[in-house]
């Protein structure tokens, strides 16, 4: 049966570009999602679809606000898969870069492409929800002059010429997306796999050394502790929730780590167990 999944963005975009990459060889149907909050609401509607959610890029850093869409939903990460992000210049064909007076993208995107801009001091830099979107929007209105910041692929997807590519300051650029499932779905999915990594989140209590306590015993137990991020807890002032990831050779000492862990912590959640992901080239 053919995999649904949820992205936010559209064809081109780098969601769909990472579910094809994480689906490699597999003929999934792609639900178009405006927004993160649509992905959730997709699997809501529908259990069997599994939502692409960017979490984190190398440049950028952390989607803090998709770390708590995910907690919040109750879905279980299944996987995951590192794109490299390179991105295009594209416009109407026929279009110069001497004849562009304005570049639309999405603020991440422009901020990673800021010393290409650097080189076109007279262009509007004009922020936009989403990359292909941008793309699309030129296209569809064919409108002379302006450009779009977005993916090689989105430029072919609504017939713009690409004028310059790789235009992304640092060229090692990755986002990080996580597939996610409801639970009933993800047992199936996640079936045979190998797990390696686990996403995690906790609360601690303000007693001196706590948040060091923890992170002492998961290297007792050989976890590799890969990412934290902390995020303040809304309506509790001066607390918060510790997102972590950590990576292991050993499913039962990971286990064993966290009996170890849990009972010094607030508000633990297992995220998901899952195969650490592949990297684009």
């Amino acid at each position: 049966m053919k995999k649904r999944v949820a992205i936010q963005g559209i064809a081109g975009s780098y969601h769909e570009m990472a579910a094809h990459s994480y689906f490699d060889g597999e003929d999934i149907e792609i639900i178009a999602c405006a927004t993160f909050r649509e992905v959730i609401k997709a699997i809501e509607k529908d259990p069997s679809v599994i939502g692409m959610m960017a979490i984190e890029n190398t440049i950028a850093g952390s989607l803090l606000q998709n770390h708590e869409l995910i907690r919040k939903s109750g879905f279980q990460i299944i996987g995951e898969y590192k794109l490299r992000i390179s991105h295009s210049l594209a416009a109407l064909p026929g279009t110069s870069i001497g004849e562009i007076t304005e570049v639309n993208s999405h603020p991440i995107a422009l901020m990673q492409c800021m010393d290409f801009l650097d080189t076109l001091p007279h262009i509007k830099i004009v922020e936009k929800e989403d990359t292909a979107a941008s793309a699309e929007w030129i296209a569809t209105n064919r409108l002379k002059g302006l450009a779009a910041i977005c993916s090689r692929q989105a430029a072919q997807a609504f017939g713009l010429e690409v004028l310059a590519e790789g235009i992304e300051t640092n060229k090692h650029n990755f986002t990080r997306f996580l597939a996610i499932a409801d639970h009933w779905a993800a047992d199936e999915l996640l079936s045979g796999t190998k797990k390696n990594k686990a996403s995690l989140v906790f609360a601690l209590s303000h007693a001196v050394g706590s948040l060091s306590q923890v992170l002492s015993i998961l290297s007792f137990y050989d976890m590799n502790l890969s990412k934290i991020q902390s995020l303040p807890i809304i309506g509790r002032e001066w607390q918060y929730l510790f997102y972590i990831n950590l990576t292991f050779a050993d499913y039962t000492r990971y286990k064993q780590a966290l009996d170890a862990v849990i009972p010094l912590t607030k508000e633990f959640k297992i995220l998901g167990e899952y195969a650490e992901g592949k990297q684009s080239v």
